[in-house]
């Protein structure tokens, strides 16, 4: 039974006072969002990933220039509060803390406490080594299908995790085949159970609860945004559709300015600024102008996954509904995802353009309901035809490379795979290929340095690809 409703109104007589924000923070300079980042992040590390500070701090933090970690940078893990202090001399110390389910949210400057309350989610799997894969973890026993090339697997597999041979820090690799995980690498150190920082992934898990809405009727994608900000019916922002968001083809003035230059750790990076300070991700969101008609270019932009993730908040809650729960009620549980963190700002709202963890297997799962269209087990979770929609490129793209919140290579980026491969994509190197030509799924997770990932991630795919020869029905 799910306790969140329980939980919930509980935490309902114990909320938290809100939160005395300073925001915005247009005074703050990059050393001071460079503590907040990096509190965050460790935050994460040691109560999400379950880390001891120092290696994670060492292995995923300070090895990273685009991090921005100094010398005289110290942190304190407050193991009693659950809370990371991060400090430098001569800037304001930034906070962030643990909130259960919801992850770890960057503190607004000022304020000592989040906004919302926390709420248990998810579903209680104690038979979870026992059911069978998909929706459990004990894998079949079976002899690989014939056209696997077990021996040909293995070197591919061994290459993926050899970091020595490539630098690329992969620390899982999965590989689904026609529904069966036929192999999988970890890295040492690392569990099968372990959620990772998938960073942009997240953005295909907004469009797939977009797609619950779409399927239970509550949306469609043609329809205007129901945006508040923007109805006025001079707002020119009103005509920008579920559809153009999807697209990344919202046509809103918003920048990305990218990590790793002079300019990055400033509230003029408007793409990553909900990484580094601490805003209300949504309503930054929405506020800013158009700069185009909407539909009529593409851009790399947070704004529109976030503005979408503002929909399905209010879809959601206008029904009575948890929000907070809804991804496991409606998607999870249902499918078998066991180890999602999906984490907020200190206002509660989901950053799933970057701060979401899940596992490897999870991510697979993710992957095998896209390759199934939406259909897991029998149920239909995303609409009919829903896997296609995402897969086919946005209008506005300039080479067939970006789909529904889903990268594509229908333009042939990557020579080694079918052109009807496509794949959430994370910073650092998180994919998981959905290629429905072969009836396969390959998930690769861990933070790469960036150098040589493509050509990587070719190799990998292309490999393992070469050791399952296609079937005789073509597939």
């Amino acid at each position: 039974m799910k306790r969140w409703l329980i939980v919930g109104l509980t935490l309902l007589l114990f909320a938290p006072a809100p939160a005395r924000a300073q925001w915005p923070s247009d005074d703050a300079a990059p050393e001071e969002f460079a503590l907040a980042l990096n509190a965050k992040l460790l935050c994460s590390g040691v109560w999400v990933q379950g880390r001891p500070p120092e290696l994670h701090a060492a292995a995923d933090q300070r090895r990273f220039a685009h991090f921005s970690w100094s010398d005289d940078m110290t942190y304190v893990v407050d193991q009693e509060r659950k809370r990371v202090v991060m400090s430098a001399p001569g800037i304001p110390d930034r906070v962030a803390q643990y909130n259960g389910d919801q992850g770890c949210s960057i503190l607004p400057r000022g304020a000592d406490d989040i906004s919302f309350s926390p709420t248990e989610v998810g579903k209680q799997w104690p038979l979870a080594e026992w059911e069978r894969w998909p929706t459990g973890e004990r894998l079949s026993d079976a002899a690989l299908p014939p056209e696997v090339d077990t021996r040909a697997l293995e070197r591919a597999l061994d290459y993926a995790i050899g970091n020595q041979e490539h630098g690329q820090n992969t620390r899982a690799i999965v590989a689904v085949y026609r529904g069966r995980i036929i192999g999988e690498r970890y890295a040492p150190g690392v569990s099968r159970d372990m959620p990772h920082l998938s960073w942009s992934q997240g953005k295909s898990i907004t469009a797939a609860l977009v797609g619950v809405l779409v399927e239970q009727g509550a949306l469609t994608v043609d329809q205007r945004a129901p945006i508040r900000e923007w109805e006025a019916p001079d707002d020119p922002r009103s005509q920008i559709t579920i559809a153009d968001l999807l697209h990344m083809s919202s046509g809103l003035d918003f920048n990305n300015l990218g990590l790793g230059n002079p300019n990055s750790l400033s509230t003029e990076n408007h793409h990553f600024r909900i990484y580094f300070d601490g805003i209300d991700v949504f309503r930054h969101a929405v506020s800013f102008p158009l700069a185009v008609e909407p539909g009529t270019r593409w851009r790399y932009l947070n704004s529109d996954p976030l503005t979408l993730g503002k929909i399905v908040r209010e879809t959601v809650e206008a029904r009575g509904e948890s929000y907070h729960a809804f991804p496991w009620t409606a998607l999870f549980d249902r499918i078998g995802i066991k180890n999602a963190v999906l984490e907020t700002d200190a206002w509660g709202n989901f950053i799933l353009t970057g701060y979401d963890y899940m596992s490897a297997r999870d991510w697979a799962r993710f992957g095998l309901l896209h390759l199934n269209d939406g259909v897991w087990e029998g149920e239909r979770i995303l609409p009919e035809g829903w896997a296609d929609y995402i897969s086919t490129p946005a209008p506005a793209h300039p080479s067939l490379g970006y789909g529904g919140l889903f990268w594509l290579n229908a333009g042939g980026a990557y020579d080694r795979m079918p052109p009807d491969a496509y794949w959430p994509a994370g910073f650092m190197g998180q994919n998981t290929v959905i290629i429905p030509s072969r009836d396969m799924v390959i998930v690769r997770l861990g933070p790469s340095p960036g150098d040589g990932f493509a050509p990587y991630l070719n190799k990998v795919v292309g490999d393992i690809l070469d050791a399952v020869e296609p079937r005789r029905d073509g597939r």
